[in-house]
């Protein structure tokens, strides 16, 4: 598939290294491309940036990997996203991180749906840390991502990806399940950092034999 990535962070990065190790395309949307703090970003993976209308206009799937607060922007820079395959990796943290800006009533995901009109959003890659998501995973047990969004033709292409990063990918239903997927990530956050687990670890679905 042919993957632009905005946001050349810890999770762009991540899951640009494990989408092409899998054999996908991958760009990174920029507002500056030749920025030497893009260029000092995506160099060592061996990727391209291209301005963001440019990188979503040739690719099937945009992902968004941004910083909450540069959400908006980072959508409005790419154009019309109609008809494409957003998925939003994104969590609207309050900036101490000590909770969610937004949470039961509505979600993040569903404020991306309402900004990016016409796009196909799905809610996934943001129940964990960037550090889980770079793929060959060693954990006793695969971890587990949960993928939620409302078009179902786009589906098994968001559960593919999120399978070639290492995951077991779970259906979770529609867009608004975001409401339920966000406080998730809210806490592994919370485990992480209050409770002294670190960022090394991830939750996994275990079955009944």
């Amino acid at each position: 598939m042919k993957i632009a990535i905005l946001g050349a962070g810890n999770v762009g990065a991540a899951l640009a290294t494990a989408w092409s190790a899998a054999g996908h395309t991958v760009v990174f949307g920029a507002r500056d491309p030749q920025s030497p703090k893009t260029a000092a970003a995506i160099g060592k993976l061996g990727l391209r940036a291209l301005p963001p209308a440019q990188a979503a206009q040739a690719s099937e799937i945009v992902v968004l990997a941004t910083p909450w607060s540069a959400t908006r922007a980072a959508l409005e820079s790419c154009g019309s996203l109609a008809g494409k395959t957003l998925i939003d990796c994104t969590n609207p943290l309050k900036a101490d991180l000590s909770g969610l800006e937004l949470g039961t009533e509505t979600s993040g995901a569903e404020h991306v749906a309402s900004w990016a009109s016409g796009a196909h959003v799905f809610k996934c890659f943001n129940q964990t840390g960037a550090e889980n998501m770079a793929g060959n995973l060693r954990y006793a047990a695969k971890p587990v991502m949960f993928v939620a969004g409302d078009h179902a033709p786009a589906r098994p292409a968001v559960l593919q990806l999120a399978r070639d990063a290492g995951f077991e990918a779970v259906d979770a239903g529609p867009l608004t399940s975001a409401r339920l997927l966000e406080p998730l990530a809210m806490l592994w956050i919370h485990l992480a950092y209050r409770c002294g687990l670190g960022r090394e670890y991830a939750f996994a679905l275990t079955r009944r034999a």
